[in-house]
């Protein structure tokens, strides 16, 4: 979860936080802000400087991802009950920033003549489903199954391509996105954190934050999530169109 690169930027105060947060991770998850600040010494300006540090927009996104890391440290292999994550995520979803997020991606997409679905997997049995259900709130979308379907520039013109990821480090998938994000098509992704190579190159991205599940080499991360933010992502832009 840390970089040497990011550790090296520490200040002196950021160096205590960081040590015991790694002393003390089970009972920082559960921590509010000032409850950490005041366990710590230090002041909440410094708590939020820290986080952003480490790529998180605040305190509740770096709770997350350090529980992600706790989680998969402790046994990477397991299956867990993932009731908890999910209640987490939908509460995030009611906050005021995403909801504005919301908003803004839905009146890109409601501007673009086409929407362009990809995924691979799991992920692209959820595009294809993003697709209808996009066509069926009167937004014409398709979706591609196959990453390397030559696809020529003139039907990338005003389009929105939205790219569905867990990992956002496919190399097939990048490979596309980038072709399609130099023909000039704006990319959202949706992947499962805002660190991976996908949701940076990405124009807009929505990221849900909920531990990752393998059992051997399969990836049985939740989708369930992604069903939202489709499902909310269209009627979103349905409303946008209406206006």
């Amino acid at each position: 979860m840390f970089t040497n690169k990011q550790i090296a930027t520490f200040s002196d105060l950021e160096h205590s936080l960081y040590n015991y947060i790694f002393k003390n991770i089970e009972k920082v998850i559960h921590m509010r802000i000032r409850d950490l600040a005041t366990a710590t010494h230090v002041s909440t300006t410094t708590i939020l400087r820290f986080c952003k540090k480490l790529d998180c927009d605040g305190f509740s996104e770096f709770k997350i991802k350090l529980k992600m890391y706790m989680e998969e440290q402790s046994d990477p292999n397991s299956l867990i009950r993932g009731e908890k994550g999910l209640t987490e995520f939908l509460e995030r979803t009611l906050s005021e920033d995403f909801q504005h997020k919301i908003t803004v991606i839905a009146k890109a997409i409601a501007k673009a003549k086409r929407v362009i679905f990809i995924g691979i997997g799991s992920s692209g049995i959820l595009a294809e489903y993003g697709s209808r259900y996009f066509s069926g709130l009167r937004k014409f979308a398709l979706y591609i199954k196959d990453p390397f379907l030559p696809i020529h520039e003139q039907y990338l013109e005003d389009s929105v391509t939205i790219v569905l990821s867990v990992s956002g480090n496919t190399s097939a998938i990048l490979s596309q996105v980038n072709q399609f994000k130099q023909e000039g098509s704006e990319i959202i992704s949706i992947t499962n954190n805002a660190d991976s190579p996908l949701a940076k190159i990405a124009d807009y991205n929505l990221s849900y934050y909920v531990s990752t599940e393998f059992l051997g080499n399969t990836n049985l991360t939740t989708q369930i999530p992604v069903v939202y933010l489709l499902e909310h992502l269209a009627k979103a832009t349905y409303h946008e169109m209406e206006l």
